[in-house]
C-alpha cells in the first residue's frame, strides 16, 4: 500500500510541475511528399499575386508558435514565402 501511494504521489508531483499538459502527437501532420510539395508550388505560381499573399497569411497564422506547427505548415508556409520572393525580384 506504501508503494502505491509513493507512485501516486510522484505522479502527482510531475504533473504539477509541469505547466503544460503533454500532446498526443498528431499523426495527420506528415511533412508533404516531394510530388505533393511540387504541386503546392505549381498551384502557387500560377495564382495571382494577391491569393498568394492571402494564402502565405493564413499559413503564417497557422505557423504561430501558440499553435505549435506541424512540418506541413511549415512547408507551405515556406513555398508561399519562396514563391513570393522570386516574384518582387522580378
Amino acid at each position: 500500500m506504501e508503494h502505491s501511494r509513493f507512485v501516486a504521489g510522484e505522479q502527482l508531483a510531475k504533473m504539477l510541475e509541469s505547466p503544460a499538459m503533454a500532446r498526443r502527437p498528431d499523426t495527420n501532420d506528415r511533412p508533404l511528399t516531394t510530388s505533393e510539395l511540387n504541386e503546392l508550388r505549381n498551384n502557387l505560381s500560377h495564382l495571382s499575386p494577391s491569393s498568394v499573399v492571402d494564402f502565405y497569411r493564413a499559413a503564417h497564422s497557422d505557423c504561430a508558435p501558440e499553435r505549435k506547427p506541424g512540418a506541413k505548415a511549415l512547408q507551405q508556409l515556406v513555398t508561399a514565402w519562396k514563391i513570393l520572393r522570386r516574384w518582387k525580384w522580378r
